[in-house]
């Protein structure tokens, strides 16, 4: 028979399971949520409809992709997150004629009180680490163009003009909200005085990211990143992007689908713990769906719990739940982006290419397999890669600098 700790514990999985059993999305379920996503993304590229749209389609005046003749050393900076890093990128041509690209960085972590305090303490500080990096490099005295990945929610109103709409991931800088990003930067630099620098584009990551994956695989038209935020670009007909004048050729448009759900789409799938979570969204978390048993019994012993293997099953149990959850909606967006790419080439067969980048899809152990299956289960009958981007946002950032410099000369 059964002893009393062995009930109790088989009483308190099924009690566990049954709670579990919300964070279970059915197909049709996921599909429901692709279809909503891809009306609020025809409503953010209408301009009747832009306003109130969830999803904002902000264009990106990205309009075309490197062609192999861009060559020189370009700059690079990445700010999305409490790290901030500098990137120097060479781009050259090999023997073959073509792109040779190596890159040196430096990661410079920004200060709780620079992130809430003004732009200008922001900014000087970014100006501050730029300085350090180029005597590092022993090149102050040139001029290099400089290609901008900053991640967060902009409207563009040129390559190199970006209004900044509103802070996330706990940046609260004061004096940058409604301000053009490039020009904070460029007073910035101009402040201290002691190099030049052509600030010739400001991207997205998820832009940045495409561009990046576009080098290696020339039917790359997705960005996707899933880290500490999620976000999506793709390459959109010009003649459906209203907010931007023009019927030719196609633009990068960069969905902002984080605020997807804002408006109540996704009210029917919300669930208590999301509310919480949500409340509680600027507190670091744990990624732990290893299966590893040790892992887990180190991480809850960290955290104050004296963990049996019941209590360290339960808790891989939960982060698979919560991870598989979170891959399905990711591959229910992703799905609807490519879903819209393929009506707008009439249903005909594509290859496709999403390049993605982030701290969860490259470091959880299971997101992405579970990500890749569920997009080709929503997707429609399309030949789908992902390519996991190298350095994505530095690269990219200094690759769109390259054709942005080319163009303009």
């Amino acid at each position: 028979m059964p002893s009393n700790r062995t009930r109790i514990e088989h009483s308190r999985m099924q009690k566990v399971q049954q709670i579990l059993s919300e964070f279970h999305l059915e197909k049709e379920e996921l599909l429901e949520v692709m279809r909503r996503i891809q009306q609020e993304m025809e409503k953010g590229l209408r301009l009747e409809t832009h306003k109130t749209a969830s999803v904002k389609m902000l264009p990106t005046y990205v309009r075309s992709t490197p062609d192999g003749s861009e060559v020189g050393d370009f700059l690079a900076l990445d700010l999305g997150g409490t790290n901030f890093r500098v990137m120097l990128v060479k781009v050259a041509e090999d023997e073959n004629q073509s792109w040779k690209i190596t890159t040196s960085n430096q990661r410079y972590s920004i200060p709780i009180a620079v992130m809430t305090g003004t732009a200008e303490m922001l900014f000087d500080y970014i100006a501050l680490c730029i300085s350090n990096f180029l005597d590092e490099h022993n090149m102050k005295d040139k001029k290099l163009p400089l290609g901008f990945t900053f991640s967060f929610p902009v409207r563009h109103e040129d390559i190199d003009k970006g209004i900044l709409l509103n802070w996330t991931k706990g940046f609260k800088a004061s004096g940058a909200e409604g301000n053009n990003v490039v020009g904070l930067l460029r007073d910035a630099i101009k402040r201290r005085g002691d190099f030049e620098m052509d600030v010739v584009a400001m991207v997205n990551d998820t832009v940045a990211t495409m561009i990046s994956c576009y080098y290696e695989d020339h039917s790359c038209e997705v960005g996707m990143i899933v880290g500490t935020g999620c976000n999506a670009c793709y390459m959109e007909e010009l003649k459906n992007v209203e907010l931007v004048e023009g019927e030719e050729g196609r633009m990068c448009v960069n969905t902002e689908w984080g605020g997807f759900g804002d408006t109540g789409e996704l009210e029917e799938f919300r669930l208590e713990y999301d509310c919480i979570v949500d409340e509680m969204s600027n507190n670091p978390g744990y990624h732990l769906d290893t299966g590893d048993q040790k892992q887990i019994y180190n991480v809850l012993t960290k955290l104050g719990v004296l963990p049996s293997k019941a209590d360290c099953d339960i808790v891989h149990l939960v982060c698979e739940s919560i991870s598989t959850r979170a891959a399905h909606i990711c591959a229910a967006g992703l799905a609807g982006v490519i879903n819209r790419m393929w009506e707008n080439k009439h249903k005909q067969t594509m290859k496709i290419t999403v390049g993605i980048d982030g701290s969860v899809y490259k470091l959880h152990p299971h997101f992405k397999h579970r990500f890749q299956k569920m997009v080709k289960e929503l997707a429609p009958p399309c030949d789908i890669t992902f390519l996991q981007s190298n350095e994505g946002s530095g690269r990219g950032a200094a690759l769109i600098s390259a054709v942005a410099s080319k163009m303009a000369s």
